[in-house]
């Protein structure tokens, strides 16, 4: 189940409000969002969800351990095991053993398991969890249902935004449920809606298209117009459940923090990190780059921490090399940029340095969406080489972009930059604010039927993080 389609918007999402909404009870209304987790999680993971129950009640009673003064080192290390061992065996133990059998010539048997979804999210924020009550003895969570609440809660399950318990403790056992909070979730809700259906999903289609065929039959236009599509599928796609999620949380009381800031207006790669996916850069940023000594122990040290990290978060993303070499571009980036060997810093380099990051943005994504890394650097090979391709192939890309697709386009090049933001502030100087907020609400009510109109006329709907 995803938070686009009409099972969640007609279905599950107004039964869990109108319970939760009848229901004045903070700890009642607790069980009825953990019951309502799993069911929305066993909807589409029957028996993934005994794995996920598994790894919360690990974590929980390892959280309990690393609270204590004695064995609490111990419990780190049994976290880490337990949490990244679930990760290698479902994610990665096939693409080890074939490196390995390629590498020494053996046979070794490939294991082939059914992915859970969200299975990145959620045991990261279990490991994030022991870890920080490790840190902070304050931070232990003594009701199990609490644990299982803050792991397991639906807006962030599947897709994150990757939450930190300390984030949100206060929060889970008091909390505000009010017509504000309803009103201003539910706007963002609607936002994040529109992002996905209809901005990430029109230039998804054309993307999926042109990832279609192989590199020799596209053209430079079209290898161009694929990699484009395929930057901005990506972040609207992102983006925009981050939004629902937060709109979602917002209605049942929960702050979660912007995971999203305009990364596409980023002037430097290391500027383009600070705004995409900034819970998980956060996430790594706390638990792995700062614990290996961070920039405390010289230039060889921090240029091997940063690659470390930049390795793990390319790794983080899928079993591929094509997302390994994704991330250590941006580690090689990130390092030049420090060193100063790309001299963002410099007056002259500012003038160019948002060509620079959205150019590096653009063609990194290419191998990130590639099968393989063939594929990937041939379709970049093609953006700079004036390649013809195929005349079939092209033609057959290009009568995509009709007018509906040339408007979706520009509202996804406008709404990446923060125009709405500097609108509303503008506005919100001026007497008429109100007014304002008026059509704003009813510009979301229209935004939301037409996300329904195109959900029901298009069986296109993908969701791209669903593999991570």
């Amino acid at each position: 189940m995803t938070f686009s389609s009409l099972v969640f918007l007609f279905f599950f999402f107004p039964i869990v409000f109108l319970l939760y909404a009848l229901i004045k009870n903070n700890t009642a209304r607790n069980i009825i969002l953990a019951l309502a987790s799993i069911v929305f999680y066993a909807f589409g993971e029957p028996i993934a969800v005994i794995i996920m129950l598994i790894s919360i009640v690990f974590n929980y009673f390892l959280g309990l351990m690393a609270s204590k003064d004695k064995h609490a080192k111990l419990a780190v290390v049994f976290a880490v095991v337990v949490n990244i061992g679930l990760l290698i065996v479902y994610k990665y133990a096939g693409f080890f053993t074939e490196i390995i059998n390629n590498a020494t010539g053996l046979s070794l048997p490939v294991l082939t398991l059914r992915l859970p979804i969200g299975i990145s999210f959620f045991t990261f924020q279990g490991l994030s969890y022991v870890i920080d009550v490790y840190r902070t003895k304050k931070n232990v969570q003594k009701n199990l249902f609490s644990v299982l609440l803050y792991i397991s809660f639906f807006p962030q399950l599947i897709a994150g935004p990757i939450v930190r318990y300390e984030d949100i403790a206060k929060q889970i056992n008091e909390r505000e449920f009010t017509l504000s909070r309803i009103t201003t979730g539910v706007r963002r809700f609607i936002f994040g809606l529109g992002k996905k259906v209809l901005l990430a999903n029109q230039m998804g289609y054309v993307a999926d298209l042109v990832f279609s065929y192989a590199p020799s039959e596209l053209g430079m236009l079209t290898s161009w117009i694929g990699a484009i599509c395929y930057a901005l599928q990506i972040f609207f796609d992102f983006s925009g459940y981050s939004d629902m999620a937060i709109g979602l949380g917002r209605v049942f009381g929960f702050d979660f923090k912007e995971n999203f800031n305009y990364p596409y207006i980023a002037s430097s790669i290391q500027d383009f990190w600070r705004r995409w996916h900034i819970s998980l850069s956060t996430w790594f940023k706390e638990y792995v780059y700062i614990p290996l000594g961070g920039n405390r122990k010289g230039k060889l040290r921090t240029t091997f921490n940063k690659l470390v990290v930049f390795f793990l978060t390319g790794l983080w993303h899928g079993a591929n090399f094509t997302f390994i070499v994704w991330g250590m571009i941006h580690g090689v980036c990130q390092l030049l940029e420090t060193y100063q060997i790309i001299p963002t810093q410099k007056k002259w380099f500012q003038k160019i340095g948002h060509v620079y990051t959205l150019l590096i943005a653009i063609i990194t994504f290419v191998i990130f969406r590639a099968d393989t890394l063939s594929q990937g650097f041939g379709v970049i090979a093609n953006m700079f080489n004036g390649a013809a391709g195929s005349v079939a192939t092209n033609a057959t890309i290009l009568a995509c972009i009709n007018p509906l697709f040339i408007i979706s386009f520009i509202f996804a090049v406008l709404a990446s930059t923060p125009i709405y933001s500097k609108i509303r502030e503008i506005l919100s100087k001026k007497e008429y604010f109100k007014f304002y907020n008026y059509a704003s609400y009813a510009g979301s009510m229209a935004v939301f039927v037409i996300c329904i109109l195109s959900l029901v006329s298009s069986k296109y709907n993908p969701f791209i993080y669903f593999r991570f």
